[in-house]
């Protein structure tokens, strides 16, 4: 079991009321911080490997966020593991001099397997102490403390926890069979879910993070089961014709999918035992690919009630039903983002696959992704600032990611086979 301790808060840590960084801003230029290496701290000589492992784990998740910039350590004039990491010891004239408007500096203590990180971030030009923790626990649990760090730093800039308690599942081909895997937000330790040999498609994660929905023709039909991780445990949902899709309900155990049992495939809401509540959608054309808004009082659909796949909202509480995308002939897969003003989506223009992105209410849509292969499977951070999405771009189907804006696309991860099918978790801690 990983214990996480908090054991202490430095004082005069200015209030996070104030969000230094707009993550949503297409113009956002990236705040310049500097992060030194850590100090070991206790009189002792051991630690060293553990230090740099740990700066090395911040340096990498306040890069992956795509609005913080870490200057090169060769800039630097002053080292605080020499001369101190507390505010009294840190001469900030020598870090606005290098550009820097933040500094974050880090000590260590190692006590036979257990290890006590002291981290604060500074204000480098008002010569404040913005965040400042105390984390004890084993030395195999740097990361975690390293991530819970920077999930204080980001909320007293942007006044999110970011998403370093996140993780992602996706699919990923084994043996000419597609399997669930998860692993954490930046790609880090994969680890396969299932282990069906079959066909296992379209991830999704509870509120929770302790269940995931997916849909697998292990049994020769594509049937719907839904998963305790911890406890190894689920169910299936196996009617007649395809049980596809699956969304769950904000902070509830239930979910949406389609079924097509009835003849038509259609939106049903069910229990997280996977019994039928009620339908959700009723029309000629199919409907498919339910993503509930994050009040869970609407859904985004896909449905080809309009003669072409569009994507569609209903209001669950007065049942009415409006048409979104009307650019395009062929529309799908929607992703509700995190605050509820936009949907990111697959459209196909002129036979290219890419990513677009509409505010609720119709304004837009604005192309993310452009000539570089298919691009689909498009699924929001947690916080809102990033996307993940699927690209041939590198050949082979990989998981890919970018900011909001579309900007700063990377691949996320390298695997054998081919990965498709991300979806990202709220970000829990027990995750």
């Amino acid at each position: 079991m990983i214990v996480l301790l908090i054991g202490g808060v430095f004082p005069r840590i200015v209030s996070a009321q104030h969000a230094y960084i707009n993550i949503s801003d297409p113009f956002l230029r990236k705040s310049p911080v500097a992060v030194p290496d850590f100090k070991l701290l206790g009189g002792q000589d051991a630690g060293g490997d553990l230090a740099r492992e740990a700066r090395t784990v911040l340096v990498n998740a306040l890069e992956f966020t795509g609005y913080i910039k870490v200057l090169e350590k060769a800039s630097y004039i002053e080292q605080p593991a020499v001369t101190g990491i507390s505010r009294a010891e840190v001469n900030f004239k020598n870090w606005t001099v290098v550009g820097a408007e933040l500094l974050v500096t880090g000590g260590v203590v190692i006590s036979g397997d257990g290890v006590q990180l002291k981290l604060r971030l500074f204000d480098t030009f008002t010569e404040r102490l913005l965040v400042g923790k105390v984390y004890s626990g084993q030395t195999d649990d740097i990361r975690r403390m390293v991530h819970r760090f920077c999930s204080e730093i980001s909320f007293h800039l942007t006044g999110k926890r970011g998403v370093f308690a996140s993780r992602l599942a996706f699919v990923s081909t084994v043996k000419k069979n597609k399997e669930i895997f998860v692993c954490d937000f930046d790609g880090y330790r994969p680890k396969q879910v299932t282990r069906l040999n079959s066909i296992t498609l379209s991830p999704s994660w509870s509120s929770d993070g302790q269940y995931l929905a997916y849909t697998s023709y292990v049994k020769g039909n594509p049937d719907l089961y839904i998963k305790n991780l911890k406890q190894k445990q689920g169910t299936s949902v196996r009617f007649k014709g395809v049980n596809i899709t699956p969304d769950w309900v904000p902070g509830q155990f239930a979910l949406a999918a389609t079924l097509s049992y009835s003849g038509d495939q259609e939106i049903y809401l069910l229990t997280g035992k996977g019994k039928i509540i009620k339908r959700l959608t009723k029309s000629w054309g199919i409907d498919v690919s339910p993503e509930f808004s994050p009040d869970g009082k609407k859904i985004a659909f896909v449905s080809k009630r309009a003669g072409t796949p569009q994507i569609f909202i209903k209001d669950l509480e007065t049942e009415t039903v409006r048409r979104l995308t009307f650019q395009g002939r062929y529309n799908t897969s929607p992703a509700w983002s995190p605050d509820g003003d936009k949907i990111v989506y697959v459209g196909v223009v002129k036979g290219e696959i890419n990513i677009y992105i509409i505010g609720i209410d119709g304004t837009g849509p604005v192309q993310l992704t452009r000539n570089a292969g298919d691009n689909e499977d498009p699924s929001w951070s947690p916080d809102g600032s990033l996307i993940t999405f699927t690209s041939t771009r590198e050949g082979v189907s990989r998981i890919f990611l970018m900011t909001a804006t579309g900007g700063e696309q990377r691949r996320l991860l390298l695997m054998a086979g081919a990965q498709t099918g991300s979806e990202w978790s709220q970000g829990n801690e027990n995750n």
